[in-house]
């Protein structure tokens, strides 16, 4: 593992996206309706962990067959694989009305159904007008972009890395690596914030630092991007 010397200024930060600037938060209207096989309602909390089984970063969530276990596996690579993994994790948990299941997983792939952490745009900003150069590293097989740019911040990144344009996933180093070069910045001056220890956090391997973050909901994390540069040298 790569060490960084802690006199090396930070000229760049370098985001992950689900969980971290954004986080997918259902509407109540989501999953109104919506029974189990017994055709009873679900409960809040069968709801809560049905949307975390959506958004799990590493872990599988559910049990899969071979077929499926290759669909996780290549999910974040390519759009079809995601679609039709995740359409039998919803399946497996519970939801079994194909026409249900469908309707929720194109909230999952819609940019305008997620919600930004309260400083996610205000530190991006910042960043910006401090000079600091910023990309977002995203394990994902959807355009985020479109929600960058709703919220007035996908003009500022420098680069936005996503897996299934790339053909690389986190925590393969070669993606860190990528962004870096596209940035134009040593691995050693940049800072990689994430939810994922796993695939976040393998930044450090090819030098750059690591600052973790809780995906907690965006109503209670009110400041983690904020005090993540800030414990790395970086004052906005």
């Amino acid at each position: 593992m790569h060490q960084y010397r802690g006199t090396v200024t930070v000229r760049a930060v370098l985001f992950d996206f689900s969980g971290t600037l954004f986080r997918l938060e259902q509407d109540e209207s989501w999953l109104a309706g919506v029974t189990d096989e017994s055709g009873k309602q679900w409960d809040l909390e069968a709801q809560t962990e049905l949307m975390r089984r959506m958004t799990a970063p590493t872990q599988q969530v559910v049990k899969l067959s071979q077929e499926y276990q290759q669909a996780w596996d290549e999910r974040d690579l390519y759009p079809d694989q995601h679609r039709k993994v995740y359409l039998e994790v919803l399946r497996s948990s519970g939801l079994t009305d194909p026409a249900q299941a469908e309707a929720l997983y194109s909230r999952l792939i819609d940019p305008d159904c997620w919600t930004p952490y309260p400083d996610a745009a205000p530190v991006v900003r910042r960043l910006n007008e401090a000079g600091i150069r910023t990309a977002v590293i995203s394990n994902i097989a959807f355009d985020i972009r479109p929600a960058l740019d709703r919220v007035g911040i996908g003009d500022l990144f420098d680069s936005v890395l996503m897996s299934y344009v790339e053909g690389v996933i986190k925590p393969d180093p070669k993606l860190f690596l990528r962004a870096c070069e596209r940035i134009d910045v040593e691995p050693e001056q940049a800072l990689m914030i994430g939810d994922s220890v796993e695939a976040d956090g393998a930044a450090t391997e090819v030098g750059c630092r690591f600052a973790h973050v809780e995906p907690s909901p965006t109503d209670e994390r009110p400041d983690a991007l904020l005090r993540a540069v800030a414990d790395h040298g970086v004052s906005l």
